[in-house]
């Protein structure tokens, strides 16, 4: 594939503890666009460092509505999506830069995730890691869905590549906090939009089964405590998507 046929697309919002990791891994493609949703901190200024075209434009808690506006600013064929708190693999910029992609208008990328400098191959990542994620889209043909977690939709054939994309999420504590908060926040207001309902049952029942799978069942306790963290978070995560859910159904607001 040629360089110049390819777009890099960074999303982000008050990210300046990643950006430059972020951009310098996709320095390879022929322009990098950053979308930022206002960030008040560094993230623009090193960017524009980095040589990455600035865009901003609010996210509005709509995930699918910021891709889809991205991709109406490339002009090249592909659109290479990245977070902010990833990065190209090199195996990975080697394959988007030799492969041959004409086959599929869509391609799959599997992701490496790492938590307290811990690779995690099991649990909640598993799926991403072994399956992918759909990070690479041929421009108009196909969108996303979705106000988070989104998806994209295609008529069209469907690839996968096989090198990784690095993912560097939740420095600590702290910040894993913070980003299952507004998350689960997202989650519970599209289940809301979606007439979904919840229970006190399904409050208690639903992070506790969450819990089993990802740790017992799809092994997270192989990753040591960073597995048993990760599995812990991500099912509180559950928790409070269940918990704001069934407070906005009750009393009419979900507060942050």
């Amino acid at each position: 594939m040629k360089t110049n046929t390819l777009t890099a697309v960074i999303l982000t919002k008050n990210e300046e503890n990643n950006i430059v990791r972020a951009v310098q891994s996709v320095q390879f493609c022929n322009k990098i666009i950053v979308l930022d949703d206002n960030s008040t901190d560094k993230t623009v200024e090193l960017a524009k460092r980095e040589g990455a075209q600035i865009v901003t434009h609010s996210l509005d808690n709509n995930f699918a509505q910021q891709r889809n506006y991205a991709l109406r600013l490339v002009e090249t064929d592909w659109v290479l999506f990245i977070d902010a708190d990833e990065e190209v693999s090199e195996e990975l910029r080697d394959e988007l830069q030799t492969s041959k992609l004409e086959e599929y208008s869509s391609y799959s990328i599997p992701r490496r995730d790492f938590f307290w400098h811990t690779e995690l191959r099991h649990g909640e990542t598993a799926k991403a890691r072994n399956r992918g994620i759909v990070r690479l889209v041929k421009k108009d043909t196909g969108s996303w869905d979705g106000t988070v977690h989104e998806v994209f939709i295609s008529d069209e054939r469907h690839g996968r590549l096989t090198g990784y994309i690095n993912h560097y999420s939740h420095a600590g504590i702290a910040e894993f906090l913070q980003d299952i908060n507004a998350y689960s926040t997202l989650r519970a207001t599209e289940l809301f939009a979606r007439n979904v309902q919840t229970s006190v049952i399904s409050i208690i029942a639903y992070p506790v089964a969450k819990f089993f799978l990802t740790y017992v069942v799809y092994r997270g306790f192989l990753d040591g405590p960073a597995g048993f963290t990760y599995s812990f978070m991500m099912s509180f995560h559950s928790f409070l998507v269940r918990a704001k859910l069934y407070q906005y159904i009750r009393f009419g607001k979900l507060s942050v």
